[in-house]
């Protein structure tokens, strides 16, 4: 049941791309806007490395931010569409497993890395294959 749980909180990898570059970009704005602090409150010399500090950290995580979203972008754009066939919406699909977007099933391109059905539905597709 654990694992069940922790399994239900991962996403699509695009979704996880795209999640990192918004970290990153929320963390930097936090950490230059903590960073005036310094400036604002007047806490002299020392206030004013803590703002260059922070504001230098906060755009290098930006610009990281940013490379990260063109980078899902790029992968977005060479990815493979198939329709779920949990919620069957259409999800893109990175590599030879991913989820879907939306309802976090996994899907697979390759029978190897297919998840196993089923009890009650692998049973009738050995029905099905023996008629």
């Amino acid at each position: 049941m654990k694992e069940v749980t922790i399994l239900k909180f991962r996403s699509s990898k695009v979704n996880e791309f795209r999640l990192w570059g918004l970290l990153l970009t929320m963390g930097g704005m936090l950490l230059m806007i903590l960073g005036l602090a310094g400036i604002v409150f007047d806490w002299g010399t020392a206030g004013r490395w803590v703002a260059v500090i922070s504001m230098l950290v906060g755009a290098i995580a930006m610009l990281a931010s940013m490379g990260i979203y063109f980078a899902a972008g790029m992968m977005s754009t060479s990815a493979i569409v198939i329709v779920c066939p949990e919620c069957e919406k259409p999800t893109k699909m990175l590599g030879k497993t991913d989820r879907c977007m939306y309802c976090k099933t996994i899907l697979s391109m390759d029978p190897a890395h297919a998840p196993n059905p089923p009890a009650g539905q692998a049973g009738a597709a050995n029905e099905t294959t023996a008629n």
